[in-house]
């Protein structure tokens, strides 16, 4: 099976896209051409920020499905490799429940 990678954009809105590919840098090429996804063909130009690499696309979708619902506080800990911050920026801890 393919290895697969979830990665992270930022665009030139500041704003945050997560996705999972199978080919980090021909996906990326889709993004920085206009035909990425409705999100980053707004918002060019996009730059790679983050990125992981997992042993299958299944594990890479998964992955970015559960990043995806993170708040930018949380995506932004991540990107800046402060693992410690991950679970006081969880949304649960910050509602009281």
């Amino acid at each position: 099976m393919a290895k697969g990678f979830m990665y992270i954009l930022k665009c030139a809105d500041d704003s945050y896209y997560t996705g999972s590919t199978v080919n980090l840098e021909s996906r990326l090429a889709q993004h920085q051409s206009g035909e990425g996804s409705n999100h980053t063909r707004k918002r060019l130009p996009v730059v790679l920020v983050y990125y992981e690499e997992y042993q299958n696309i299944a594990d890479a979708f998964y992955r970015e499905k559960q990043v995806q619902g993170w708040s930018r506080s949380k995506k932004e800990a991540l990107i800046e490799n402060r693992p410690e911050d991950l679970p006081l920026l969880s949304k649960n801890l910050q509602s009281g429940g």
